[in-house]
């Protein structure tokens, strides 16, 4: 049983079946939260799934192989796997909760269960939210509704949130919707986290 595992920033640890809301300012700062937390993860032997939106995952896969010998044998072997939000989120050409539920079991669910991997770490860029496309009013649900996924297997999810992109509203109820949250190098209790039926509640 994993204790505790690297972020990949020196001196920030994360716990299993973390869910941890990542803020950023621009993409040089998301870059200094993503790329380490891979290669952590890699390097590790997990299985890690990355969704991006701001960049093309032709570019993580470059910064990567500035960290890691092999990359593309990651990939070949599945232990990596970086994909556009088109192809994740918003692969129905709209954003469903439980679509996106469907994702992860098939992603991290198949590769746990039967496949190689004894660890799971994933992380989500989430501007496509900024998207007037139809199911973005699911969000808060969706980050709500992840609290029970993540049980569900040994892993962590780091969700990507640019300060500069989302409003003081959403960042509230992100808030309500993480137990963890990574600020200026450091990984927080969330004192305002509410469980899924407390907060389902709260939006009734």
């Amino acid at each position: 049983m994993i204790d505790s595992l690297e972020l990949g920033i020196p001196g920030v640890r994360l716990t299993p079946g973390d869910h941890v809301c990542a803020f950023y300012r621009g993409r040089e700062e998301r870059d200094e939260i993503l790329i380490p937390y891979l290669r952590a993860g890699l390097q590790a032997g997990d299985k890690c799934v990355c969704i991006v939106d701001a960049t093309d995952p032709s570019t993580v896969l470059r910064a990567l192989s500035h960290e890691i010998d092999d990359v593309d044998r990651c990939v070949q072997c599945e232990q990596l796997e970086v994909r556009c939000s088109t192809d994740a989120y918003l692969r129905s050409g709209r954003f469903s909760t439980s679509e996106m539920l469907d994702f992860w079991q098939e992603s991290v669910g198949a590769a746990l269960g039967s496949g190689p991997f004894s660890f799971s770490r994933s992380v989500g860029e989430m501007t496509w939210a900024l998207r007037d496309v139809p199911g973005v009013d699911e969000l808060m649900g969706y980050e709500s509704a992840l609290n029970r996924f993540l049980p569900q297997y040994p892993q962590v999810i780091l969700c990507l949130y640019d300060l500069h992109r989302f409003s003081g509203e959403v960042l509230v109820d992100l808030l309500k919707t993480h137990p963890r949250v990574l600020l200026f190098g450091r990984v927080l209790d969330n004192p305002n986290y509410l469980e899924p039926d407390e907060f389902l509640a709260s939006r009734r």
